[in-house]
């Protein structure tokens, strides 16, 4: 926090940084202007003629407006064969919004809801019938930073049938906590509920297994030749089950669970001999990108048999 405070100041001022990265040998000084960065939480553009896509980085307050403005602009461009939608490394947000972007494709039902130890913490959000009817076939990608919200919207719109998920296991944050004021002023945040998709799944603990299970570019066996970039080679993805103390699934656990050593994934035969760093500068390329392209193959794929 002193750093951040540090960096911050008024538009326009400059403030001096030092820098120092692997294989420089001394800190390198770089002089940033300051300025307001707008945060957008939705991107668009178009892959190929009749592909969109659309990622949602996460649920703010204008999410829901912006995602519909951008599918809005791409059906301008040309008629929509297929989406795709991008919830990977979302780590959530407002629930509102997530319920908003969900009913965009949902006619009707539940969309997510909440169940806790007393009744007054259960509640369910339904779809409204009040949006323009898609037809085209839509795909969601998801990773293991998927988590909270956007598992919600990935969840919904799987037991609907409304979307094919596609990636790797969601990270499984769904608890709900709630803020009660204190008499000093502060205030008490207490899980009090778990989110649970319309067929009754529990997301705490488990979040959403894809329809279609391609494994994230960083969790593939990378090879390398130094011994030095050995730490390098597979990061580890902490999920909700590996954190110490997590609550469970409500299911077929307690509240609480005891404490776990976290399990070791599983690793993916596939061996990637590209070097790290250039894996990097070709993440554009959408043939570099293995859950985009499977999700675009998968697009046209279901245009060409014809397949809701």
């Amino acid at each position: 926090m002193e750093a951040v405070k540090r960096l911050r100041g008024p538009k326009g001022s400059e403030v001096t940084i030092s820098i120092h990265r692997k294989g420089w040998p001394d800190l390198k000084e770089i002089t940033l202007i300051r300025d307001i960065i707008p945060i957008h939480s939705v991107k668009s553009k178009l892959l190929e003629p009749g592909y969109p896509y659309i990622r949602i980085i996460n649920f703010q307050a204008q999410t829901t407006t912006d995602f519909k403005k951008a599918l809005s602009d791409l059906e301008k461009a040309g008629k929509i064969k297929g989406l795709i939608v991008d919830l990977r490394n979302n780590p959530g947000g407002l629930l509102d919004q997530s319920v908003k972007v969900a009913d965009i494709f949902i006619d009707e039902g539940v969309i997510v809801s909440t169940k806790g130890r007393i009744k007054e913490q259960n509640s369910m959000f339904y779809a409204r019938d009040n949006n323009p009817k898609y037809k085209f076939p839509v795909v969601v990608l998801v990773n293991e930073g998927s988590a909270s919200a956007s598992e919600i919207v990935a969840g919904a719109l799987q037991d609907h049938k409304k979307a094919v998920i596609v990636g790797a296991q969601t990270f499984g944050k769904g608890s709900v906590q709630t803020i009660i004021p204190m008499d000093s002023g502060a205030g008490l945040r207490l899980t009090t509920a778990r989110y649970y998709t319309p067929s009754g799944r529990s997301i705490q603990a488990t979040g959403i297994t894809p329809d279609i299970i391609v494994p994230s570019p960083a969790s593939l066996t990378v090879e390398h030749d130094e011994k030095e970039d050995e730490q390098e080679k597979k990061p580890k993805y902490l999920r909700e089950k590996d954190l110490k103390h997590h609550i469970g699934n409500g299911l077929n656990d307690d509240v609480t669970q005891k404490e776990e050593k976290p399990k070791p994934e599983e690793k993916p035969k596939t061996k990637v001999k590209t070097p790290v760093s250039k894996e990097k500068q070709e993440a554009e390329d959408i043939s570099k990108d293995q859950q985009l392209s499977t999700a675009l193959t998968l697009l046209k794929g279901l245009n060409v048999f014809g397949k809701k």
